[in-house]
């Protein structure tokens, strides 16, 4: 039996080998997906039935259903399950050009700067800029810290240790800082800033899922693309360059690809770590090593890392809504703790 699948198009000139073993954990992990996402929607404060969720999904429901469904529960299932997906591929991007299993946006600095630029936001702007403008703020935090990372890290081109150890550097820096901003603080945008700086989605709009969606649908295709040139990459920087592969100027390429990810998610979310964390690691685990299944698996298992996140967060503890953040940093701690025992002698 053959264990590769091939899609070709009509021309011949678009190709691609998929394993049928990735095939069928993308169809279970998609199955899976849809259905904790159809049993989040009828969760809540006042449950639906599964029946009458479909119906109101179809339009079909009652003026309550479509109001608590459609406006309230919905955008924010939708965003989890967005946000949940940039920060799996983010983290797998990271993890492959960086080639350390410890890498992930909030551990290598790219989480701290959008953090650091929406405090800042909070404590000095919230009062006379609109808060609409903060995802902004966050992304261009993003931004203008993996340049500096970047940068700094560049001696006749970059290599994974550099980058790596200044971005931890970056984030170290950039985390006192915005502590500093909180403590400096009025009380009210001290409050905020702690809800951005745990992650959360509540009170999510349709508006937050249409200004990520967009990234989304540009990024992740592109880091499908550029996942062969990780592989290449994982082998070392001499034998990538012996095979004829621009190593820097792919790099450089991927880099972008995981910012503009972690970046345009933590704006519209807020500082959720370690999904980009433990994403990949569950997916290597259940497709192997090779970035073109990695990379799909990954954004769904971090979709339903957050997606359950944020429903136990705003259904174990009614009327508390707790924030998504809270979990998957409470599963994420240990999980990176493993993670450093596990590789001590490497």
């Amino acid at each position: 039996m053959k264990r590769l699948v091939v899609f070709r198009s009509k021309t011949g000139h678009f190709s691609f080998l998929v394993q049928k073993k990735t095939m069928i954990v993308l169809s279970v992990l998609t199955l899976l997906l849809l259905f904790v996402l159809m049993m989040s929607i009828g969760l809540g404060n006042k449950g639906t039935s599964l029946a009458d969720v479909y119906k109101t999904i179809l339009g079909q429901g009652t003026a309550v259903n479509l109001l608590i469904i459609g406006t309230l529960r919905l955008p924010r299932i939708i965003l989890a399950v967005l946000v949940g997906a940039a920060l799996g591929v983010s983290g797998s991007i990271l993890q492959g050009i960086i080639r350390n299993p410890l890498a992930s946006p909030d551990i290598v600095g790219i989480t701290g700067g959008a953090t650091f630029a929406a405090v800042a936001f909070i404590t000095y702007f919230a009062g006379t800029v609109s808060i609409q403008w903060l995802p902004v703020a966050a992304f261009l935090g993003a931004g203008l810290v993996s340049i500096v990372i970047y940068l700094l890290a560049w001696n006749k081109g970059v290599t994974p240790t550099r980058l790596v150890l200044i971005g931890i550097g970056i984030s170290a820096a950039t985390s006192s800082l915005t502590m500093l901003m909180i403590v400096l603080s009025p009380i009210k945008a001290a409050g905020q800033a702690y809800i951005w700086l745990t992650g959360s989605i509540y009170g999510a709009s349709w508006d937050n899922v249409y200004a990520l969606l967009p990234w989304l649908i540009i990024f992740i295709p592109l880091a499908l693309i550029y996942s062969r040139h990780i592989n290449v990459q994982e082998l070392g920087d001499d034998i990538a360059m012996v095979l004829g592969a621009p190593v820097q100027h792919h790099r450089l390429m991927l880099l972008f690809i995981s910012v503009a990810l972690a970046g345009s998610a933590v704006a519209v979310a807020g500082a959720i770590g370690f999904i980009g964390l433990i994403a990949p690691h569950i997916a290597r685990k259940l497709v192997g090593a090779s970035f073109g299944g990695l990379i799909p698996v990954a954004a769904l298992i971090g979709s339903l890392m957050l997606l359950i996140a944020d429903t136990f967060g705003r259904t174990a503890f009614l009327p508390l809504d707790i924030p998504a953040g809270v979990f998957t940093a409470g599963v994420g701690a240990p999980f990176f703790i493993y993670l450093l025992y596990r590789n001590r002698n490497k």
